[in-house]
């Protein structure tokens, strides 16, 4: 993960450069340095205040700064980080990068640097697939500069295809993945691992329109997988429905329904570890209605007959192929350690990761976790998500090496 990590981002001209500012606090909540490179185009779109005052870094922007370009600042700026982002990268971005053109900081940067590059392009649709950008991007590619997005879907224009720029999550995952994979051998320590992850929610149909649910939004399960990933695991994500991307490097399964969560839990087996981290409802419709139940004037509403759904995280402890290490998550808003530990016990796990859901941790972006094991009980401070992802993916690698 990017924890300690120097990244330089360059922010181009599209109205998307907004969205460079969330990506900013990501990497800053996960422990990254972040200096930026705002290009004449990008402040039409954001300011340089703005931008200076999210990242806590001087934003560079001229070619020609006497002060800057005191110390040749351009080749300085090249070198300085572990990795180079355009995020967004305009269609005249590319084309500078792709044809070598170096006329002001950003491109110059570019040309100068020796850092492994991320792109994260944005433009019109018809602009991404006109054939001066596709050959500009295979000119890009074939020199190693890496991609990420662009995703189908509305436009500035009142249109909508492919040329959306990536969300800020989704290229928070391929910057972490590319730091990782730029560390020694010794630093990805779950190489040829397969690891399971669940994550999400689990939607149980009533009719063909409702349906029984939680307020989970996976973004703690997938950081988790993106983590598992980072540090070299083939990691198989059993995802409910969330409105995240999946996680690059990782191969995501998606189901709706806690039966058939279990299902392609158990056909991702054999894993050397299990991390249960979705949040399955535990009743289901005991007569799924196929029609819509309608709402009768001066009737009672009809009963709701519940039935109990598949117990993953028991299943998987005392599966035939039980991973070595499996690994459950307790929700709880009262008596949580108390809570987690019976769960433990009475799941046959390794390990629970319990937490207090009675605030904002729900579709939030941090968490204060409590490790509970056979040995204690470990209490971790209030991080984000992605952080405790990290710690905890760490925390999991030195268990199956060890």
């Amino acid at each position: 993960m990017p924890a300690g990590k120097h990244v330089l981002l360059v922010v181009s001209g599209s109205v998307s450069a907004y969205k460079a500012l969330e990506l900013v606090r990501l990497l800053r909540k996960a422990g990254a340095r972040v200096t930026p490179v705002l290009t004449a185009g990008g402040a039409r779109f954001v300011t340089p205040h703005v931008l200076q005052a999210i990242a806590g870094e001087p934003v560079h922007q001229d070619l020609w700064s006497l002060q800057g370009e005191a110390d040749v600042g351009h080749i300085r700026l090249a070198r300085m980080a572990d990795l180079v982002a355009v995020v967004p990268a305009s269609a005249d971005f590319l084309a500078k990068m792709a044809h070598g053109l170096a006329d002001d900081l950003a491109s110059t940067v570019l040309l100068a640097t020796n850092r492994p590059i991320l792109v994260a392009p944005a433009m019109n649709w018809a602009m991404w697939a006109h054939p001066a950008t596709r050959a500009n991007m295979a000119s890009l590619t074939a020199r190693g500069v890496h991609v990420t997005g662009p995703n189908d879907g509305a436009m500035a224009e009142a249109e909508s295809g492919p040329g959306r720029l990536a969300e800020p999550a989704e290229i928070f995952a391929a910057i972490a993945g590319l730091l990782a994979a730029g560390r020694e051998p010794e630093a990805r320590p779950l190489a040829g691992r397969h690891l399971l992850v669940t994550s999400g929610p689990t939607h149980e149909p009533i009719d063909p329109v409702r349906y029984i649910a939680n307020r989970s939004s996976g973004k703690q399960g997938h950081a988790i997988a993106a983590a598992l990933a980072a540090l070299g695991a083939r990691v198989t994500l059993v995802s409910g429905p969330v409105a995240l991307p999946d996680p690059p490097g990782v191969t995501t399964v998606k189901v709706e329904s806690a039966r058939e969560m279990l299902a392609a839990c158990e056909a991702a087996l054999p894993a050397e570890a299990a991390i249960c981290a979705a949040a399955v409802a535990d009743w289901r419709s005991a007569g799924e209605a196929t029609q819509k139940l309608k709402k009768i004037p001066g009737e009672a509403p009809p009963p709701l007959a519940l039935a109990l759904n598949p117990d993953i995280l028991a299943t998987l402890s005392r599966h035939a192929r039980r991973p070595a290490l499996v690994i459950g998550f307790a929700a709880e808003t009262e008596n949580v350690i108390a809570n987690a530990t019976a769960k433990r016990q009475r799941k046959g796990c390794d390990w629970i990761v319990a937490n207090d859901v009675s605030g904002d941790v729900m579709g939030g972006e941090d968490n204060t976790v409590h490790i509970v094991t056979a040995s204690g009980v470990e209490d971790w401070p209030r991080l984000p998500k992605q952080e405790v992802a990290t710690r905890l993916a760490a925390r999991i690698a030195g268990f199956l090496t060890a």
